[in-house]
């Protein structure tokens, strides 16, 4: 494919630009392809516009060559498994179901390579001194492909600092090892360190894990940077290439689209999670590491959210959070470095879970309050969380009545709404720049 970048003036890139910027990019080249591989984001990146970009692909690859063999392979990371209907929401109903693959992190996958101990030591100022192994499912290195695209937006992130690029192809379609380690790397290094910037420990990792390990394979990106307005997703940038200097226009453009400066701190924020989109606090806590930057000391974090029904969205890490509890990031470090304990030894061999635990906590600084009809009180509780009923928050801050921003309710309470935590970082320019700004 060829580079092409297009950043929308006005509503955003419409469909027609969208499709013709995708055949334009990929040229001649269709023709000669027999073999394609889709890595897109899954149901939990619905504003990404990943969905439509693989079924506009999908369409200008199977009426160039009818017998062309397409798979899509969605970057699950640890995520469950989409189903038909999420499928169909998704990428609408011309892609067959047989074309999806569902990425198996735990079993299939390879190791191609590892980030060397005195890389990872230095890029992380000296907080972890180990190798990293760079595994990725086994498709990716398989040779029969002729063309691979990976599609992602590229918004603020927790653990990367901008999600997307090469963390698509190493965590998205990663393995255990590669997963929990850039997680605890990134948690260690502390998340308001990275979140909103390029040049992370993590990204850094990546980039020597692209540079070394997949640098011969047939790989394009192609990355998005949208907003939603009045329930519609606008798609304000498409880069489509490898270099990474596209990966930095996006960031920068993200930046100047996702990144929310707030003027004063909130001392009450209300954040509505699409039930579509978020089943578990492992998603749903973009509510608190979204707004942790935001968010006045002894402020108020309530999170409605219909969907939310467990805490991972793998068996096994849900399992660990609700033994564990979102505790904070002294405590969670703390039992991660605590070896003499056996009984901590499955928090240290899921160092996901534990950079999950960081990330979802509010160190105490803020209360976080779930209003939810599919956990119970015990369950929310265990988890070290405020327990509210959905039904009785929705009568007090309904999302129909509620417009993005600063709200005075009838009561004349002041709070500030957030209707998709997933689509930006909220943060004061003291807590990005310092107290000098």
């Amino acid at each position: 494919m060829q580079d092409l970048i297009l950043k929308a003036e006005g509503s955003g890139i419409s469909n027609e630009q969208l499709y013709e910027s995708l055949i334009d990019s990929l040229g001649d080249s269709v023709e000669s392809l027999n073999k394609v591989l889709l890595i897109p984001p899954d149901l939990t990146r619905m504003h990404s516009g990943g969905g439509k970009i693989t079924a506009m692909l999908y369409d200008i690859f199977i009426n160039a060559k009818s017998d062309m063999q397409i798979d899509i392979m969605p970057a699950l990371g640890t995520h469950e498994a989409m189903s038909k209907d999420e499928c169909i929401e998704f990428f609408g109903r011309s892609i067959p179901m047989d074309c999806i693959i569902a990425h198996d992190w735990k079993n299939d996958i390879t190791k191609i390579g590892e980030v060397p101990a005195e890389f990872v030591s230095k890029v992380s100022e000296g907080l972890v001194n180990n190798a990293i192994a760079v595994e990725v499912n086994k498709r990716i290195m398989d040779d029969s492909y002729d063309l691979i695209i990976s599609i992602g937006q590229v918004v603020p992130h927790e653990v990367v600092g901008m999600a997307n690029y090469s963390k698509n192809i190493f965590v998205g379609c990663g393995g255990n090892t590669m997963i929990n380690q850039s997680h605890m790397l990134g948690a260690f290094y502390g998340m308001e360190r990275i979140m909103g910037r390029d040049f992370s420990p993590v990204r850094k990792v990546l980039d020597y894990a692209e540079e070394n390990f997949i640098n011969k394979i047939p790989l394009t990106y192609i990355l998005t940077v949208t907003t939603e307005k009045d329930c519609a997703v606008e798609i304000h940038g498409l880069f489509i290439g490898r270099k990474r200097s596209n990966f930095e226009e996006a960031v920068a453009l993200s930046q100047e689209k996702n990144l929310n400066y707030v003027d004063e701190p909130f001392a009450k924020v209300v954040v509505y999670l699409d039930e579509r989109e978020f089943k578990s606090t492992w998603l749903g806590n973009k509510a608190v590491y979204r707004t942790k930057m935001a968010m006045a000391h002894d402020g108020e974090l309530i999170i409605l959210a219909p969907g939310v029904r467990k805490f991972g969205e793998d068996d096994r890490n849900d399992e660990l959070i609700r033994k564990y509890g979102y505790v904070g990031r002294k405590k969670v470090l703390e039992m991660c470095a605590d070896t003499d304990n056996k009984d901590y030894d499955d928090l240290r061999r899921n160092l996901s879970v534990a950079a999950h635990l960081i990330h979802g906590s509010s160190d105490g600084r803020f209360s976080t309050t779930y209003a939810v009809e599919k956990l119970t009180r015990e369950e929310v509780e265990g988890a070290s969380f405020i327990y509210a009923s959905l039904n009785e928050m929705l009568k007090i801050y309904n999302p129909a009545k509620l417009e993005d921003g600063w709200n005075i309710l009838e009561s004349g309470e002041k709070i500030y709404y957030i209707s998709n935590p997933a689509l930006g970082l909220w943060a004061t320019k003291e807590a990005i720049f310092g107290k000098e700004n």
